[in-house]
């Protein structure tokens, strides 16, 4: 969920280590059956396998049929063939097949969950060793919609451990529980995080979409560097409950698609109010139906307002792309309106946000361990964590938990530091940030490149994290959507909107827009 690009060493970056850890494995088309710890070896590649679009589901022009499940457990395992994606830590321990009966307005579509998404089947671990048992019988709200409007709930995605949060080394899609995901372009590059599984799954056609969760790029950096479509929603428009957090002012749920269509598909099913959500109170009076919003004309005649400032920390080829990009718009009939000076609080947000996350997540993870079941989870704080992977050689063989601990150190939410760093950053990337560049250039959208081709997973070369797009609408809690843009040294590159908040309907319509002028996402090559 966390992706901070800025810290002195990306903590998503892979450090090219290969150990697995324990990988809980299906061995029936319609039921988990088997859990295994596997070696994670290298093989040779990935297959490509194109899945069919949630809009043609919707649309009743195809169907997925329950043997589904073991097919994308073929694939991901790499049995056809390649090195295994390992992108999927469960499977559903059953499929209620009901094309055509439900009514729904997803019916038969499956979906995969990031696995820190509680669902009342499958346990919910976030990757970590100490919430392996973790399974109360409960369906996060978003979940619960899913299933109302017919879908089903295939499985459970691996995802970067505790959503990169743990330690400024971490590894991107790498947990103890489900081991090393790998882009599918090239093993040996990093899926980014932390909803690695989720992007990964979508790319190789495991399913049409799959739910991520974002606290700072951690659902449009896999979608960017897979080459598919990754949409983190305003802040307060999809529910958190149940979802294992980091930051209540930061964290959202949202959806990885091969197409804009199809996230506005699952958007307008997830979004609305929750209750027990508080973040989330005007939702349902905010939310619309997004597919029918989209419109493939809404370039034409809109001014897009170029981050340009942004553009020196990607590599040359990403700004190529993004020059080209650029004259893709233009070609749609957008005015493309430079923005060369950066917002004044631009380069201190970082440390702001830092001590936000911190003290949050010191708070927001102790009440979700306290609402889990005591007999499953026994770590029952962030301390009680701190002192599991302390003594799991497994958490601790490839990086550590300062974050943790720096987290642990904190003294709460009415810490004046915390309380001063929440309200400077938020008005800093809102406010005086989004909102500025907006008004003062009179335009519609945002975009930068997302972030430059994935890094590579060796830890000794000097290829690393290149420019990244997703501060400023994490913080303020505004929409940020990737498109696939084309490709930087054969990688996937994505092309960010940006909007105000609430703003959700619109920067999906502007994605859709340039999506189907250029068509540009790529396929997993097959190798």
């Amino acid at each position: 969920m966390a992706h901070l690009p800025r810290l002195p060493r990306p903590h998503h970056r892979h450090t090219g280590a290969r150990q697995g850890g324990l990988i809980l494995a299906a061995v029936s088309a319609l039921a988990l059956t088997a859990c295994a710890t596997v070696k994670q070896e290298p093989a040779a590649a990935t297959a490509g396998y194109e899945a069919v679009s949630a809009a043609r589901i919707v649309d009743g022009m195809a169907i997925y049929g329950p043997g589904h499940a073991s097919w994308a457990l073929e694939v991901d395992r790499g049995v056809r063939g390649g090195v295994a994606p390992n992108a999927l830590v469960t499977l559903a321990p059953s499929l209620h097949w009901s094309k055509g009966e439900g009514g729904g307005y997803l019916d038969g579509l499956p979906v995969l969950l990031k696995d820190n998404i509680e669902t009342r089947d499958m346990p919910t671990t976030a990757g970590s060793l100490a919430l392996t048992a973790n399974a109360p019988g409960r369906d996060a709200p978003l979940v619960a919609r899913l299933r109302d409007a017919g879908a089903i709930i295939l499985g459970k995605t691996n995802l970067s451990e505790w959503a990169n949060i743990r330690s400024s080394d971490s590894i991107s899609g790498w947990s103890a529980v489900g081991g090393q995901t790998r882009n599918p372009y090239d093993p040996a590059r990093t899926p980014c995080g932390s909803s690695s599984g989720s992007g990964v799954a979508v790319a190789i056609g495991l399913a049409p979409v799959a739910i991520g969760t974002e606290t700072d790029g951690s659902i449009v950096c896999p979608a960017s560097v897979n080459g598919v479509v990754g949409f983190k929603p305003t802040v307060g428009l999809v529910s958190r409950t149940h979802i294992v957090p980091i930051s209540h002012s930061q964290d959202t749920a949202g959806p990885i698609a091969r197409t804009v269509e199809d996230a506005a598909i699952v958007l307008s099913v997830i979004a609305g109010s929750d209750p027990a959500d508080p973040a989330t109170v005007e939702a349902d009076t905010r939310k619309v139906d997004y597919r029918a919003a989209l419109d493939a004309g809404s370039l034409s005649g809109a001014r897009i307002g170029v981050m340009r400032f942004l553009l020196p920390s990607y590599s040359a080829e990403t700004r190529d792309e993004f020059e080209r990009a650029l004259t893709a718009l233009r070609a749609a009939g957008a005015e493309v309106v430079e923005i060369e000076q950066a917002p004044s609080d631009l380069r201190v947000i970082g440390g702001w946000e830092m001590t936000v996350l911190m003290t949050e997540l010191k708070h927001d993870l102790n009440a979700y361990l306290a609402s889990t079941d005591p007999a499953q989870v026994k770590t029952r704080t962030l301390a009680d964590v701190i002192a599991f992977n302390a003594a799991e050689p497994r958490e601790t063989v490839l990086f550590g938990q300062d974050l943790f601990e720096r987290a642990q150190a904190t003294v709460g939410l009415t810490d004046p530091a915390y309380v001063e760093a929440r309200a400077k950053s938020l008005q800093a990337a809102g406010p005086d940030g989004i909102d500025r560049m907006m008004a003062e250039h009179g335009v519609v959208a945002l975009i930068a490149p997302t972030t430059s081709r994935a890094w590579t997973n060796n830890p000794k070369d000097r290829d690393e994290m290149q420019g990244s797009a997703s501060r400023l609408a994490a913080v303020a809690g505004y929409p940020h959507l990737t498109v696939p843009m084309g490709f930087d040294r054969g990688m996937p590159v994505g092309l960010s909107f940006i909007g105000g908040k609430w703003q959700d309907a619109r920067i999906l319509s502007l994605g859709h827009a340039y999506e189907q002028a250029t068509r540009e996402r790529p396929a997993p090559p097959s190798r």
